[in-house]
């Protein structure tokens, strides 16, 4: 089955079809919707979002832009056929998808390892690199003509209900997220089922990953989290303090949970093109967040005031004070609200618009050339 989008190339599948004749209803109501409501022709990229390749690999998407061909995305999940051809080690769990054995890097979003995926890829699938002119740097990324199904959360949820028999694990995935839209308020149509029970992967151990679509609905999800903690229906697991200040990983039932953002479409602002980035100076400094209106995506995007440097090198020019941290690391999302402090490690960037003679400075944290960047909350 075939869609066209736009003009891109036609190899998409919003949904996987097991063959039951009520999923494959949803699905065609689904894509006829998003269809005729967005105007789009099936697919709009958006973080999160899970690809299957032509050559088996499972990645997600990141981020809001991409060149016209390709998504940039990260990989996830490694067929066993190439598993030597990628120097990292794996987690010793292996994961099964469409019959084929799935390899997982112990450690994904590291500097060492993201270079490890991009010589492997050179040397191996040359076309899933693309050398980015506004960055001046290659980058991972799937081409739409290589990308052979798509797994989008907000439509794995449908499927997941529409199924007339369901394991343990996924009748615990449904009744979890309902209680959280029924005591946040936040509809099902903006919630979403992600990771290998979205990819029907999963195993009895696995655990429950759901997104929520948008700003003001994520917050409303975090306060209902926070009142169902506080009722004993749900618990935190805060085992270190970034996962103290994010709250987004707990427990439903004895079996872990986590959640994340991913923005709606009518908030998508970037497009691909539309600044160029160059890369300075590594800088160490604590700042005061003040807008977290976009701290809980990914790229997650602090704007900050009351720049202090840390150490000498970060001292700078009145003129190239950055006025926001931008993390590429999923882990440093959502670590700090308005008006709190945070550290950071990353790298001085000038940006500078295409279109105009805008000109800002920001920092980066990510940016697979050190293992020594980070965003810290300060207690």
């Amino acid at each position: 089955m075939l869609f066209n989008i736009g003009n891109k190339p036609a190899r998409f599948l919003n949904m996987s079809i097991n063959g039951d004749a009520i999923a494959f209803l949803s699905f065609i109501f689904t894509l006829f919707s998003r269809c005729t409501l967005t105007g789009q022709d099936v697919w709009v990229p958006m973080d999160g979002d899970t690809l299957v390749t032509e050559d088996g690999f499972i990645m997600n998407t990141f981020g809001y832009e991409h060149p016209e061909d390709r998504v940039f995305a990260f990989l996830k999940y490694i067929p066993a056929e190439y598993r030597k051809l990628f120097n990292v080690e794996m987690l010793e769990r292996t994961w099964k998808f469409d019959g084929n054995q799935l390899f997982r890097a112990e450690r994904l979003y590291t500097a060492k390892n993201y270079q490890a995926f991009i010589e492997a890829f050179r040397k191996n699938f040359p076309d899933y690199l693309y050398f980015c002119p506004y960055r001046n740097k290659e980058l991972i990324t799937a081409p739409y003509a290589l990308i052979r199904r798509v797994f989008v959360p907000k439509d794995r949820l449908v499927w997941l209900e529409s199924l007339p028999k369901r394991d343990r694990l996924q009748q615990m995935a449904l009744d979890l997220i309902g209680l959280i839209s029924k005591e946040s308020g936040v509809a099902l149509s903006d919630l979403g089922v992600h990771g290998s029970i979205a990819l029907q992967m999963h195993a009895p151990e696995s655990d429950i990953d759901f997104v929520v679509y948008g700003t003001e609905n994520f917050r409303l999800v975090e306060e209902a989290i926070a009142r169902l903690v506080n009722a004993g229906k749900l618990s935190y697991i805060m085992g270190n303090r970034i996962e103290a200040a994010r709250k987004f990983q707990g427990r439903y039932r004895g079996k872990i949970f986590m959640y994340n953002a991913t923005k709606k479409p009518q908030e998508v602002k970037e497009k691909y093109g539309a600044y160029r980035y160059i890369p300075l100076e590594a800088v160490r400094f604590q700042a005061t967040v003040s807008d977290d209106a976009e701290t809980m995506y990914r790229p997650s995007t602090y704007k900050i005031s009351g720049y202090k440097p840390l150490d000498d090198q970060s001292e700078l020019d009145l003129d190239k004070i950055p006025v926001q941290v931008v993390s590429n690391i999923g882990l440093y999302r959502n670590v700090a609200r308005c008006g709190g402090d945070i550290k950071v490690s990353g790298k001085l960037e000038r940006v500078e618009s295409t279109t105009s003679s805008e000109l800002f400075y920001q920092v980066v944290v990510g940016t697979a050339t050190s293992e020594e960047e980070y965003i810290w909350p300060v207690a």
